[in-house]
C-alpha cells in the first residue's frame, strides 16, 4: 500500500487532476431545493404577517394591508425577473428577497408616518385621503429618491465587481436587489399610498350613501 501511494503521488498531483475544472459548491438536489423553497416561503409569510400586525398596531389596518400589497408587488417583480432571465433561485436569492422586503417596508413606513402627521394637521382638516396622500408623497419624495439612489449605486458596484472578478454568487445577490430596489421604490411611492387613499375615501363615501338610501326609502314610504 505504501508503494502504491508513493507511485500515485509521483504520477498524479492535485493540480493535474483538477486543472481547468470549475467547481461550484452550492449545487443542491431537488429534495433539498424543495425544502429550501418551502422554508423560504414560510419565512416570507411569517415576516409579512408580523409586519402587517406591527403596521396595523402602529398606524391602522388600511395602512397595513396597503403595505403588504406593495410587498407582494415587489416579490412578484423579483420572481418575474429571475424567471425571464432564467437565473437560478437559491439561498442567495432568498437572502436578496428578504433584504428587499425590509428595505421596501422601511420606505413605506416613512410615507405612512407622514400621512399620519398630515391627517392630524390643521391644514388638512377638511382634506380628502387622496389629497393627504399626495401631500405626504411630496413631503417624502426627495428623501425616498435620495436613499434609493445611494443604495442603488452601492449595490451596482457590487454587481460590477462580481462580474469583473467572475464571482457568480455576488451577481446573483446583486441583480435581484437592483430590480427589487427599483420595484420597492415605485411601490412605496405610488402603490401603497394610493391603495390607502382609495380605502379611506371609499369608507367615507359609504355612510353618506347609506344615509341617502335611507332618506329615499323614508320619502317613498311617506308618499305611499
Amino acid at each position: 500500500s505504501d508503494a502504491f501511494k508513493n507511485a500515485l503521488s509521483d504520477t498524479v498531483s492535485i493540480n493535474d487532476k483538477y486543472s481547468g475544472q470549475a467547481v461550484k459548491g452550492d449545487i443542491i438536489s431537488a429534495t433539498v431545493s424543495s425544502e429550501l423553497l418551502i422554508n423560504a416561503l414560510l419565512a416570507i409569510s411569517l415576516a409579512i404577517v408580523l409586519m402587517l400586525v406591527y403596521i396595523a398596531f402602529r398606524f391602522e389596518v388600511s395602512s397595513g394591508v396597503s403595505a403588504i400589497v406593495a410587498l407582494l408587488h415587489d416579490i412578484l417583480i423579483m420572481f418575474s425577473f429571475m424567471a425571464i432571465f432564467r437565473v437560478e433561485i437559491n439561498s442567495t436569492f432568498i437572502a436578496a428577497l428578504i433584504t428587499i422586503l425590509g428595505y421596501s417596508i422601511n420606505n413605506t413606513i416613512i410615507v405612512f408616518d407622514r400621512i399620519r402627521e398630515n391627517t392630524k394637521s390643521v391644514f388638512h382638516k377638511n382634506s380628502t385621503a387622496t389629497l393627504i396622500a399626495n401631500a405626504s408623497i411630496k413631503d417624502t419624495l426627495v428623501r425616498s429618491i435620495n436613499t434609493s439612489l445611494t443604495t442603488l449605486i452601492t449595490i451596482a458596484m457590487v454587481a460590477i465587481m462580481g462580474a469583473a472578478f467572475q464571482t457568480f454568487s455576488l451577481s446573483v445577490f446583486a441583480l435581484p436587489i437592483i430590480v427589487g430596489l427599483l420595484a420597492g421604490t415605485f411601490s412605496s411611492i405610488f402603490i401603497s399610498p394610493s391603495i390607502w387613499a382609495m380605502w379611506k375615501d371609499r369608507k367615507k363615501k359609504l355612510p353618506k350613501a347609506d344615509k341617502k338610501e335611507k332618506k329615499l326609502k323614508e320619502n317613498t314610504t311617506a308618499l305611499a
